[in-house]
């Protein structure tokens, strides 16, 4: 199901995009199941998808506060990880980090629940893709097939966005020191850490801290 296609637009250098072409699971929500789901902020829909808004470079929760954009601005992703792979950042409002993480293949015996499993173990923080193929018995490139279908994202773009996300939750903890979340997200430095955040919120995690506690 091309869910993000419907709403295909050039990709900048920068700038957040649906990638054209993009092959989703069959299991994948319709454009307008999504929408009809978004509409009602149905919460049995909250992690099933992420909703992407073009004008303003966010994704969202299907259940997010905020107010509803224009169904002609936004576009549907299966998973967080993908909607950061097109240049979308997440919500500082829903918090994303946050939502159950249950796409439709979530729960199964397949290759790929199997990989994400690791992965949020962190099996890419110090090794790399093909060592994680390896251990699934697989070759590398059809992992890296299986995920763009799947997941919508790189397992590279996964791993990356499940650091952010430990990192996050533990930033909104308020009970560890920059330092300590580098580490315990997975990110083995501070400079890594602090470079994550920059590119994904375009702040410090310091920053993001501060507004939370304002």
């Amino acid at each position: 199901m091309r869910v993000a296609a419907r709403h295909n637009r050039t990709r900048s250098s920068r700038g957040p995009s649906a990638r054209a072409g993009m092959r989703y699971h069959p299991a994948m929500l319709s454009f307008d199941d999504c929408n009809a789901a978004r509409l009602r902020r149905d919460p049995r829909y909250d992690g099933r998808f992420f909703t992407a808004v073009k004008t303003t470079g966010i994704y969202c929760r299907p259940v997010c506060p905020a107010k509803q954009p224009l169904t002609r601005n936004v576009v549907y992703y299966p998973t967080a990880a993908a909607a950061e792979a097109s240049g979308f950042r997440p919500c500082l409002r829903c918090r994303p980090e946050t939502a159950p993480f249950c796409p439709a293949w979530n729960g199964t015996r397949s290759t790929v629940a199997r990989a994400v499993k690791l992965i949020n173990e962190g099996a890419l923080d110090e090794d790399s893709v093909v060592t994680l193929a390896m251990r699934l018995g697989i070759s590398s490139r059809h992992l890296a097939r299986l995920f763009e279908r799947h997941v919508g994202a790189t397992p590279q773009q996964l791993a990356k966005t499940l650091r952010v996300q430990r990192a996050k939750r533990l930033l909104d903890g308020g009970e560890h020191t920059m330092t300590d979340i580098a580490f315990q997200a997975g990110f083995g430095s501070l400079r890594r850490f602090n470079a994550a955040f920059a590119e994904l919120y375009g702040r410090s995690p310091s920053s993001l801290r501060s507004s939370k506690h304002a």
